[in-house]
This record gives structure tokens, sequence and C-alpha cells, in this order.
């Protein structure tokens, strides 16, 4: 073996290793034994450089070298592929093919893979024209990139007839179009292909399982997913020690609501990843069993695991949705001690728990001491503020954070519309969207109008929000009728009400809540028969409201309450204490029960105690009855999952005036801070 085989030889184990000391040793050699301008050497060193992750000593080569080949210019563009630079990539290739130098079916399949990573389908279709005309569609490696490229461009009709066309398809070739399909959440189409695969007796690996996995979670298939996990099983594959494949099986069985099942197959596999303790966290998160999730967190934290920001994020973004204050500090408290948790994710991650959570200083505090703010950060700020009714404030940080020098996306104006909105700032709101039109990277979607449709609503301009719906340029959806409808139902236009109802029963005749939403409007102004009538068609077709579900954490316990809930230890003294909170309000602030909200089939009396049974009045109940306020603050902190009714609207109200307390209510659609015997929503939710 001569000198420059030896030197070969050795920058290639360099770079299989990721030895980056010895292969600059190496280097030093090449340039002691004359051998600095030798392209096969040059070419080895750019290679074993890109593969150590240094891309700048691979340019300094690339740059001294008097010739190239097509190896060269290849080792050099899979650099900066796997740097995450695709668009240098690309640039690269652009000047390549300003050269004499031509491509090979790598670099081809390469830079395909660099049009899909940018997402940039006009780049890959010139690539792919290009690999027709000279024949290298055909190679399976090229094809193959082909299918990814269009699959991760959203060009999945595209890929199909890629893949159908080619005359021999290989594992990869499979794998990337059920993964394509997976990707898109073309679930059916997915598990069709995986199904034919097996009919010519293909063999699938860990990347066919794992890709099916996903597309069963995606489609909330778990029969599928369950023969997929017997097939696992019956063919001996070994998925227990395959984490991606591991790992998605608990996902499926997560995310279809199968934590027995998951929590069966964590318990097998060895060694378990940070991803599977991440599942199964928020799967018994997402099942109220939360303190399953914190053990499982605490464990893992005991394991010496090395929690990543995507877990901490996840885990806050849990006690963000149930509003766990106190968790969410600790969670808060333990992020700021690792050497990630001020990654932005986790920090924004942190700022929307403590806006969820009805903590706004303790979010505006986090905000200003972050050392970096992107696009998501702001918007969590604005859609905070905005759901407190804060929206001056909002607006002002919309304004800042152009200033500021970021650009706010379709989700901040969402979230800016939406705080003049709930805040009554009709000409903030106006000249926003009208700004929004006339934005040329950007244009506003139906939700934005649908904002739009809730401002003019508010202000009862209902006959403006009509013709808005009417005139804009976009087919109008479910959402922004639905919208329009809860403004009917608050200024009492039974007329225009019907109108819009019956679009709605065309559009979406299973939602329950447009029948419960018609009926009230009917209920409002004493139209019984059609209300009646209205609640008959909903229960004929077998529809039923969600659940309204109500919670409350005292002394870092959390208590759930359903509506006509009698499963709590205290629940006789709930009562208890709620009726004669009742007969007070009664007395002094002239309290009336709105049995508009009650069943309308019972006694008086009956709707009365059914109106008492309601969820977030049981919270509050739970509260008084323990002595739930917030030490020294005198303030109640309610969350529930669905709106507020009327009648719990006016008896929150009365109880924040007669016992001189503070009342804040998370609904799904706002917060309403309660004082007083005012709410900050200024009786419009």
């Amino acid at each position: 073996m001569n000198d420059r085989q030896l030197l070969t030889g050795l920058l290639k184990r360099c770079a299989k290793n990721c030895l980056l000391d010895q292969g600059k040793q190496v280097h030093g050699l090449v340039e002691m034994l004359g051998f600095g301008l030798d392209m096969v050497l040059n070419n080895d060193l750019i290679d074993m450089y890109a593969k150590c992750r240094r891309i700048n000593l691979a340019c300094c080569v690339f740059d001294k070298m008097p010739k190239r080949n097509v190896v060269t210019w290849t080792a050099l563009m899979c650099g900066y592929l796997q740097d995450g630079d695709a668009k240098t990539s690309l640039s690269l290739f652009s000047k390549m093919g300003r050269s004499a130098v031509k491509p090979n079916e790598f670099t081809l399949s390469t830079n395909l893979k660099a049009a899909g990573i940018m997402g940039i389908a006009e780049n890959g279709t010139q690539i792919h024209g290009f690999c027709a005309k000279s024949g290298f569609e055909w190679l399976p490696v090229v094809a193959n990139s082909i299918i990814d490229m269009y699959s991760k461009c959203d060009r999945v009709s595209e890929a199909t007839r890629m893949f159908n066309s080619m005359p021999v398809k290989n594992l990869i070739s499979w794998n990337a179009m059920i993964a394509g399909y997976t990707l898109k959440r073309h679930g059916e189409e997915a598990l069709n292909l995986f199904r034919k695969m097996q009919e010519r007796g293909d063999i699938p690996d860990e990347y066919t399982y794992s890709s099916i996995l996903k597309a069963c979670s995606s489609l909330g298939a778990v029969r599928e997913g369950t023969q997929v996990h017997a097939s696992l099983i019956t063919q001996g594959f070994p998925y227990l020690i395959q984490s991606t494949v591991s790992g998605a099986l608990i996902d499926l069985y997560v995310k279809c609501r199968c934590i027995v099942e998951a929590r069966r197959v964590f318990d097998q596999i060895e060694p378990k990843n940070v991803i599977s303790w991440n599942s199964l966290i928020l799967g018994y998160a997402q099942e109220d069993n939360l303190p399953e999730a914190m053990d499982f967190f605490q464990r893992l934290r005991e394991k010496k695991h090395q929690v990543d920001g995507f877990v901490l994020s996840s885990l806050v973004g849990v006690f963000a949705d149930f509003a766990l204050v106190e968790l969410g500090k600790q969670m808060h408290s333990y992020t700021i001690k690792l050497p990630f948790g001020i990654e932005i994710s986790v920090s924004n991650s942190i700022l929307d728990m403590y806006m969820k959570c009805g903590l706004t200083d303790e979010a505006d505090a986090l905000f200003r001491e972050m050392p970096a703010r992107n696009v998501v950060s702001w918007t969590v700020m604005i859609t905070g503020y905005g759901k407190h009714g804060i929206g001056e404030k909002a607006v002002d940080l919309f304004n800042e954070m152009q200033v500021d020098g970021i650009k706010p996306d379709n989700v901040t104006y969402l979230a800016v519309l939406s705080a003049c909105s709930h805040s009554g700032l009709i000409e903030e709101g106006e000249e926003t969207f009208s700004s929004f039109c006339r934005n040329q990277q950007s244009k506003p979607q139906v939700e934005h109008y649908a904002c739009m449709v809730d401002m003019l609503g508010r202000a009862g301009r209902l006959k403006e929000a009509k013709d808005l719906i009417e005139r804009m340029p976009l087919k109008p959806n479910v959402g922004i009728w639905q919208t329009l409808l809860g403004a009917c139902r608050i200024h009492g236009d039974v007329e225009l009400g019907k109108e819009v109802g019956e679009i709605l029963f065309r559009l979406d005749s299973n939602n329950p809540v447009n029948y419960v939403m018609m009926s009230n409007i009917y209920a409002n102004a004493g139209y019984w028969k059609e209300s009646e009538k209205i609640r008959y068609m909903a229960k004929r077709k077998g529809l039923k409201k969600e659940a309204g579900r109500s919670w409350i954490e005292i002394d870092k316990k959390v208590h759930f309450f359903y509506n006509g809930d009698e499963t709590h230890p205290l629940t006789e003294k709930i009562h208890e204490v709620l009726k004669e909170t009742e007969k007070t309000m009664k007395e002094e602030v002239g309290y009336v029960h709105n049995i508009n909200f009650a069943l309308h089939d019972v006694e008086e009396e009956s709707k009365v105690e059914s109106l008492r049974f309601h969820s977030e009045k049981l919270a509050i109940g739970l509260a008084l009855a323990s002595g739930g306020c917030e030490d020294g603050k005198r303030i109640i902190r309610i969350f529930k999952n669905l709106r507020v009714c009327g009648d719990c609207h006016t008896f929150i109200k009365g109880v924040s005036k007669l016992l001189k307390i503070v009342l804040v209510v998370r609904d799904a659609n706002r917060f309403h801070r309660f004082e007083n015997g005012l709410c900050s929503c200024g009786d419009y939710w």
C-alpha cells in the first residue's frame, strides 16, 4: 500500500467515526507529503470535514482546489445538507451547472432532498426535468428522492405518479411513498399501499413500520394499528429494541386513548428513550390522570435522561391547558436550572402557561427578560392579553413588535384582531384588518374575517357583519356563520338568526352546537315551541353537546366537576354553601335565576336545582366551602371547557359583589374577571 492509499484509508475512517482531531492530523500529513493538490485526497478531506460538521474547513479545501470533479461538488453539497443548510446546497448545484462538471445520480438525489427540505417545488421540478431528459429519472436512488421531494412539497399526486411509473421499486421506494402519504395525513392511502407492499412479498423494515403506525395515529385507526402490532409480534420483528417503532406504537395507543396498551408496550421496551417517556406522560395527562403524569415525569428525571426542550414544552403545555399554576411555576424553576431551559420554544411554552393560568404579570415579566423573542413569543402575549380583555395592551404589543423588526404572521394578525374584538376596539381592528388586506406577502383567511364579523356583531352591526361574509373573496365556513349566529343570540335578532341557522343546518347538520345555539335564540325570545322543535331535531339525530366540565386547584390538588356531578366527597356541603349564598344574594343584590339556561320540560323548582348543578358553580361552591381563595389575595380561579352560561355569569357577578372577592374564570372563549359585581367581558362573550 502506497502513501496515497494509506492517507485515503485514514481519511475515510476519520469521516466514518467523526474523528475531527485525527482527521486534521492526516490533513497535515497530506500537505507535508506533497499531496496538497491531489483531487482524490482533497475530495476525501471535504467529505471528512463535512461529516465532522466543520463545513467551514470543507469549504477551505474546496476553494483551494485547482480542479474539481463531480465527487468534489457533491461532497460539499452533502456537507451543507447534513449541516441543515439546504439553501446553500441548491446554490452550489446552480454554480456547478454553470461549470463543465456534469451531475451524477448522487448529486441529483442530494439536491432533490434539499428542495424537499426547503419545500420549494419549483426547484425540485426543475431538477426532475433534468433527470427525465438525462435518463437519471429511472435510477432508484433518484426516483426515490423525487417521490420524497414531491411529498414534502405538498405535491402528493406527483409523488404518486412517479411511484406508479417506476419500473423497479425497492424497499426505499415503498417507504418513501408510505412516508409521503403519512406526512400529508393521507392515512388511508398509506394503509392501502402498505397492504399492496405485503401482497407483493416485500418485507417491511423499521421505517415502514414507524410510518404506518404514524398513519394509524393520524386516522385514530386503533384496530389497524393493533393489527400492525400483532404482525410485529408474529414475525418476530425486534420492535421492542427499535426505538422509532416502539415509540410510534406507544404514540398510536396514546392518541387513540388506549393508555393501558401504551403502558404495556412502554414497560416492555428497553432501553426507554425520552420520546417514549414523553408520549406516556402526555397520555396520562390527556386522560386527566395528572398524578400519574407527574409521577412519570419525576421518574424520567431520576433516570438521568437528558430531558430535551420538546419534552419540557409539551409538559408545560399540559399545565397550561389544565391551568395548573403551582406545577407550572415549579416547571419554570426547573427549566431555569437546565442548560437548554432558556430555549426560545421552552420560554414560549411558559409564557403561554402563565397567560392561560391568568397570571399576566408573570408572563410579562418573563417576556421582558427573554434574551431573544421570535414571532411566536409576541403572538403568545398578544393572544393572552386579548383573552383577558386587555385589548389596548395587545395592540400596543402588536405595534411594538413591528418596531422591533419582527414581522407578524397570519396567527399574529388573528390574535390582534381577536383582541380588538374582545375589547370593543372597532377602529383599531378595522385599521389592522385593512393593513393586513394590503399586505403583499399574505392575505386574510376565513378566520380573520370571522374576527371582523365578531367585532361588528358585538357592536350590534349585524347587517354589516352579514354583508362582509357575503362579500369576502373566500368561501364561508361553519365557524364564521356560527360567529354571526352568536351575535344574533346576544342582540336577540331572531329573524337573522333563523336565516343563519338554516345555512348552518345545511352546511353542518350533525353539529350539536348549531342546534343548541338556535334553540337558545328561540328560548330567549320566548318562542318555546320553536325551541323545543330544534331540541327534538337534535335528539332524533342522536346529537349530544359536549359535557360541561370545570376544575379548580386547591392546595396543589385539582378538583374536576361535571354538570350534575354528585361524586365529590363534599357535595352536600357544596350545595349548602351554594343555597345559602343564593339566598343572601337574592336578599342583598337582587339575584334572580335565569331559567332560560335550564331544561324547559321540568318544573320551575327543578329548573333552579338544575342550574345549581352547573359545573362552574360546583367548583366555586368547593372554593367557598374549603376556603379556597389564594392566600391573602381573595381570588378564586375557575377553569371551564365550554363557555360560561348566562345564569352562571350573573351568579358569579353577584358572588364577587356580595363576598367582596375576585373570581377569575377561564372558559373556552376568554377570561372573565369578576369584581364588585362587574365582569371584564362587559357581559358579551
